[in-house]
């Protein structure tokens, strides 16, 4: 699990200090998660079955009173107590404890698919936070921007070089993009309760994200052989080697059981007789066996096991195709989200070097504030499909690591 975390932390091309913030919120979520800790406490609770079926069966004790008491040559017979244990053919038991034990190797693939799954879940919720709070720089940004180009708009208004009605588009402006950013501060609240919850910790403790997030120049090249040990994909085979346990299982317990017993019977002595066995008690052994003559049962449960084995097959195959389907998706996007990035980065420089020209025609008092809407309109969404792009690139690298690493 190490390995998976160091592996997303690496991607990252911020500063260590930023780093390792997203390292230390994963830590105290495989440390603190509650479904991690049910997870937990299920496979400990299947392992512990292995000592609940190393047993025998119930050790039989009877005790009997001759309200009629038989006469027998030696005496009348008085009470009976007898005692009678039933053993398990060999390796009966050891039958039991191996397909227990395979049902808590399946139980244990849970925990590392829930781990990876909690790792993907923090990851993700910490890149929404961070587009989150980049967006809102961005608007902080703009409006600040545009607070300039009102200023700009006031003067020519005093010059008779734009209209009160220029003023009042750009504050309405202004007014559209504090509305975004005030919703943008209620989101980033929304996640934050989100990441904390992963991490089983109050809503209201802050979560601080890295200033900025690049694309790599190149992406690390992607093994896909390695989606078939996918714990997902693993724990159908532990499930079907479970299967296979338990048709030995039953295959042994459709064998004989064999029981051993004693039984005592207290005798009186015969009154005004006197010979060598008078009152002697009796003691009788008895060997016991027990035949599953009619084994219908477990012929069925041979067919049951069989069926089963034929399901998971078909289960395991069908994972494989969704994760198979998942991985080019998470793949395809993330290409997608660098060539966006990059027609986005173009874009925004067009974008500024336009605002320049807009700038230089203010000083010739020839500036259309139209046009420096438009302009300003522009650049915000290139800024914002930039961020998103960030955004798309690092979500797919976290869905690609879950499924690959």
């Amino acid at each position: 699990m190490k390995r998976i975390i160091y592996t997303l932390i690496g991607l990252l091309t911020f500063s260590v200090s930023n780093a390792q913030e997203l390292e230390t919120l994963i830590d105290e979520a495989l440390n603190n998660n509650p479904a991690i800790q049910k997870f937990e406490l299920q496979y400990s609770i299947a392992s512990e079955k292995v000592n609940e079926v190393n047993t025998l069966p119930n050790t039989e004790f009877g005790v009997g009173y001759f309200v009629s008491e038989p006469e027998t040559r030696t005496g009348a017979q008085r009470f009976k107590v007898s005692a009678k244990q039933m053993l398990p053919w060999f390796g009966n038991i050891t039958s039991r404890e191996n397909y227990v034990s395979a049902l808590a190797d399946a139980k244990y693939e849970d925990i590392v698919i829930a781990k990876r799954k909690l790792m993907a879940s923090v990851s993700q919720s910490y890149y929404n936070l961070y587009a989150n709070k980049a967006k809102q720089d961005v608007l902080s940004e703009n409006i600040k921007l545009l607070k300039t180009y009102e200023t700009l708009a006031l003067t020519s208004v005093e010059v008779g070089k734009a209209s009160a009605v220029d003023v009042l588009r750009l504050q309405m402006r202004q007014n559209e993009m504090q509305q975004l950013l005030d919703v943008l501060v209620q989101q980033f609240l929304a996640e934050q309760t989100t990441i904390n919850k992963l991490l089983n910790r109050d809503k209201g403790v802050q979560v601080s994200v890295v200033n900025e997030l690049i694309i790599p120049s190149e992406d690390f090249e992607m093994n896909t052989k390695s989606l078939a040990l996918h714990p997902e994909l693993l724990k159908f085979d532990k499930l079907y080697q479970s299967v296979e346990q338990s048709e030995l299982l039953n295959q042994k317990e459709s064998s004989p059981m064999i029981g051993f017993g004693l039984d005592y019977i207290n005798v009186d002595k015969r009154p005004n007789m006197d010979f060598s066995d008078n009152g002697k008690d009796i003691i009788m052994p008895k060997v016991s066996l027990s035949i599953p003559i009619f084994n219908n049962k477990y012929k069925s449960q041979t067919k049951q096991n069989e069926l089963q084995q034929q399901e998971i097959l078909a289960q395991k195959q069908e994972r494989t195709n969704t994760l198979e389907t998942l991985l080019d998706k998470a793949a395809n996007d993330k290409v997608s989200a660098r060539i966006s990035y990059a027609t986005q980065t173009k874009n925004l420089k067009q974008a500024k070097d336009a605002e320049e020209i807009l700038i230089k025609n203010y000083e010739t008092g020839t500036i259309d504030f139209n046009d420096v809407l438009d302009i300003q309109e522009l650049q915000l969404k290139f800024q914002m499909n930039q961020i998103e792009s960030v955004q798309t690139y690092y979500v797919q690298t976290t869905i690609i690591n879950y499924l690959i690493k």
